[in-house]
């Protein structure tokens, strides 16, 4: 898109150019010159390019995932500053939800923090990775355990291990903490673990930190949440020896993650304009550092 503004800038400069000769053969050759230096500069390039992102206009509207609510407002924060025209809107209403919303038309972008179903696929929805999250599996910091083996961790969340004494820890009923259904964090942490609609819930929570104050208050208590909302007031568990990291995602040695997704209903390119260049700006270096900024791991 810059670049068709900056070849249209040129040929606008060079018609300006022709113009002058035209109705103003009096003029110096030194008049001319100034005028094409003017035009044709590096600076005058730069000029046009930052009026571009002042004349864009428009509306962006995303629902979905609340385990993408950091990064999308820091996105649409980031995104309105670069670009004033534009307004930029997001709901957190679960994933399956704001890939409903997309479909339906009511939103331009539906967010998922899980990959989309061939059904919503079928039904016109695009996958666009924005970024990789790592899920961390979270205790109450009185808890002792320290590392679970996939294995362990499938067998807690079914209900087949129910004492924390049964993994290495002191002896207190294991309280199992998870989202919603429909939640896409929820999706994720099942179908990796392979226990999709097995799991024995103690409590079924609507947002990522609703799990976090709920572990963190319970005695005994574990639950599943995003990387990026991780802080002191839980525990972080290692898998199968591996802590939640960038770096063991990135290697693949920890399991537990997943992508974050902006759906559209249909292609980028067939978008409107604001939608298109909301996505060029996450893919840019600027767009990957507040990726970066949001804890969350970016998509190269």
């Amino acid at each position: 898109m810059m670049k068709n503004f900056k070849k249209i800038a040129t040929i606008l400069g060079v018609c300006t150019l022709t113009a002058a000769g035209v109705m103003g053969c009096g003029g110096s050759s030194e008049e001319a010159a100034d005028s094409g230096a003017d035009t044709g500069s590096a600076e005058g390039t730069s000029d046009s390019a930052d009026a571009s992102g002042e004349d864009l206009s428009g509306t962006v509207s995303m629902a979905g995932s609340t385990s993408m609510e950091k990064l999308a407002n820091a996105a649409a924060e980031a995104f309105m500053a670069k670009y004033p025209g534009v307004s930029v809107t997001a709901e957190f209403t679960g994933s399956s939800a704001g890939v409903e919303a997309v479909l339906s038309k009511s939103v331009d972008i539906g967010n998922s923090s899980r990959n989309l179903s061939d059904s919503e696929k079928e039904e016109g929805a695009v996958e666009n990775i924005v970024a990789i999250d790592g899920i961390a599996v979270v205790t109450n910091p009185a808890t002792t355990t320290e590392d679970l083996s996939k294995e362990q961790l499938s067998q807690i969340y079914t209900g087949e291990i129910t004492d924390w004494e049964e993994v290495d820890g002191d002896a207190a009923p294991i309280v199992v903490i998870g989202r919603e259904a429909g939640s896409g964090t929820r999706d994720a942490f099942e179908e990796i673990l392979e226990i999709t609609d097995k799991c024995k819930y103690a409590s079924e929570l609507d947002s990522t930190g609703a799990v976090m104050a709920k572990v963190a208050s319970t005695p005994g208590a574990i639950g599943y949440v995003s990387l990026d909302v991780l802080d002191d007031s839980v525990k972080a568990l290692m898998l199968d020896g591996v802590e939640p990291t960038e770096e063991s995602i990135k290697s693949g040695d920890y399991f537990l993650s997943r992508p974050f997704v902006m759906a559209t209903n249909g292609e980028i390119s067939a978008q409107s304009e604001a939608v298109q260049t909301f996505f060029e700006y996450l893919s840019s270096d600027e767009g990957k550092q507040v990726v970066k900024d949001a804890g969350l791991i970016t998509v190269d």
